[in-house]
């Protein structure tokens, strides 16, 4: 089967997953270039009338305006399909932008959404706010307990919408049980999967149908460029979400698009070597403060789920200081190597408190309900020397006083 690159995926499909990230969807032009071509253009020219129409028709292939597709863009949706297993991906212009296509390329007035309370801040917005503006109910229940899923389906249902590990409570969300659930009644499964990257957790395989992510995140990962991309069926993709976005203008630029090219070929070292480090910043949290969370910690409750659909545990680590905002504070500002930061899965180790910077729209009630307190820090951990960050971070420790 060729793609948008004009390469054969039957060949591709074949390759091991680092292949895949370092090799999968490149073209050449006749310079033969090594590394991908950054093709900076908006639009592009015709040989004749006829093949600009037969272009715009479909009956030959080719780019026409980079809003709708680039020969750059394309080889990077399509490095992402194989790696994820989908069959189209879109790359939109950030996270939010492939979010906000994932749910609003299919519905309609009068739809339910079904999702997980536990999201990104403005994910959660979406939810609250702006869907029912447009008249798409909403309901958002315990991520955790599937009962609950279950009670929350209604006739008109149409998408199922989680975030595992979710953000930034690390909450784990039974993919395959919810991918069944939201079939057997008619409806689809989206799946944030940032925290995890599809080095560590591939939705699709446990049976959902949407994957999303935020590619600013661990895909790009040295703080650089804003992307973000969706991943789908080919049906889906023909029957929703290619209208939405050429019409609404939501494409990656071919620059970030280049980036995150070059980004995928160190994806896989790169989530590993911060997986090592997470897992001994954790170790070394939780000889302290007693509520920390990572996927491998003994005292995880959601331990076995997690390495039944996850690789390993992954780049995070949550702790709640008992003091509240006050002593989080002092914490932060006595960090010496890690930087304070709303980012995550950054070759840089980053600090972020939720209570205050990426869940500060949600009211106070509804990030008391989550786990999010003042007290809580999210660790993104990078590729610093690990004992380097482990001292870091007990000294932080010992000037908050815990």
């Amino acid at each position: 089967m060729k793609n948008r690159t004009g390469t054969d995926r039957s060949k591709t499909k074949k390759w091991d997953r680092q292949t895949q990230m370092v090799r999968a969807g490149s073209m050449r032009s006749d310079f033969g270039e090594m590394s991908e071509a950054m093709f900076m253009t908006s639009a592009f020219t015709y040989e004749t009338a006829e093949v600009a129409e037969a272009r715009f028709d479909g009956r030959a292939e080719g780019f026409t305006y980079s809003r709708q597709t680039n020969p750059t863009v394309a080889m990077f949706e399509e490095r992402m399909a194989l790696l994820e297993g989908a069959d189209v991906g879109r790359a939109t212009g950030t996270g939010m932008a492939a979010m906000t296509a994932s749910l609003m390329a299919s519905l309609r007035a009068g739809d339910h959404v079904l999702a997980a309370r536990a999201l990104f801040g403005s994910c959660r917005w979406l939810l609250d706010t702006y869907l029912p503006r447009l008249g798409i109910e909403t309901t958002v229940v315990d991520g955790t307990d599937l009962e609950a899923w279950k009670a929350g389906i209604k006739p008109n249902t149409k998408i199922l919408f989680t975030e595992t590990p979710a953000n930034p409570t690390l909450e784990i969300v039974d993919i395959r049980a919810l991918a069944d659930l939201a079939h057997e009644n008619g409806a689809l499964l989206v799946v944030d999967n940032v925290f995890a990257t599809p080095v560590l957790q591939r939705p699709m395989e446990l049976g959902a149908d949407i994957v999303a992510y935020s590619t600013t995140k661990h895909i790009d990962g040295q703080g650089r460029c804003l992307g973000g991309i969706v991943l789908c069926s080919k049906e889906f993709d023909e029957e929703h979400l290619y209208a939405y976005y050429r019409h609404t203008g939501c494409a990656m630029s071919p620059f970030n698009a280049w980036v995150n090219l070059k980004s995928l070929e160190t994806l896989s070292l790169r989530v590993h070597g911060m997986c090592d480090n997470a897992e001994k910043v954790a170790k070394a949290v939780a000889d302290r403060v007693v509520d920390t969370r990572h996927p491998d910690l003994p005292n995880f409750k959601q331990q076995n789920l997690a390495r039944a659909q996850m690789d390993r545990g992954g780049t995070m680590v949550v702790f709640e200081l008992p003091g509240g905002r006050d002593q989080a504070f002092t914490f932060m500002n006595s960090l010496e190597i890690v930087d304070i930061s709303n980012n995550l899965g950054d070759s840089r180790s980053i600090a972020t408190h939720p209570w205050s910077t990426t869940h500060k729209a949600l009211a106070e009630e509804d990030r008391l309900e989550l786990g999010i307190t003042p007290g809580l820090i999210r660790f993104s951990v990078g590729l610093e020397n690990a004992d380097d960050l482990v001292q870091d971070v007990m000294q932080a420790l010992d000037k908050a006083g815990v």
